[in-house]
């Protein structure tokens, strides 16, 4: 059985009554997610990215992570990474390049993600919502990647993008 617990316009949450895979009963939580998550590691042609530096409440700390948001379910992916790239950073691109589609924690959310890298960038003001304080900072992307080795970005959605990124360049890819 399952029964709504909490519903707001980004996530509901529910609970369950299950059986286990041994037949036994269980319970289990559900959060699940109104919205796909987006990320997008901007590059320019000399290899610098940008990163969005912001307090984040649920973790009651600041957290340094790309670009990132989410997309309706139902409205393009792409159009929503072009929405949230020029928002928070200002950045438009004419090259876009999917690099991952990804769950961000599958053993209690139904949350999937995606990562795109943007390049052939220019240039215009951000317009960021008014729930968002953000910092925004450019840099080499090999200092993003050292940051997440570090351990300075441990946002899920950043480190993947980060990572991945950095695998395709190795392999020539981007």
């Amino acid at each position: 059985s399952t029964k709504k617990v909490y519903d707001n316009p980004w996530i509901t949450v529910s609970h369950r009554d299950v059986i286990n895979p041994s037949g036994g009963k269980g319970i289990y939580g559900l959060v699940h997610f109104k919205n796909l998550a987006i990320g997008i590691v901007p590059l320019d042609k000399d290899y610098n990215t940008w990163l969005v530096g912001q307090y984040r409440y649920t973790l009651n700390e600041y957290s340094w992570e790309i670009p990132e948001g989410g997309g309706p379910l139902g409205t393009s992916p792409l159009e929503s990474a072009q929405r949230e790239l020029k928002e928070e950073t200002g950045i438009l691109a004419n090259k876009w390049t999917k690099i991952c589609d990804l769950h961000t924690s599958n053993s209690v959310t139904d949350e999937a993600g995606l990562v795109y890298v943007a390049q052939d960038l220019s240039f215009t003001e951000a317009e960021p919502e008014e729930t968002e304080d953000l910092v925004i900072k450019k840099l080499p992307f090999s200092e993003a990647v050292d940051m997440v080795v570090k351990g300075e970005i441990t946002d899920a959605l950043a480190m993947i993008g980060i990572l991945k990124t950095n695998l395709l360049i190795q392999r020539g890819v981007i």
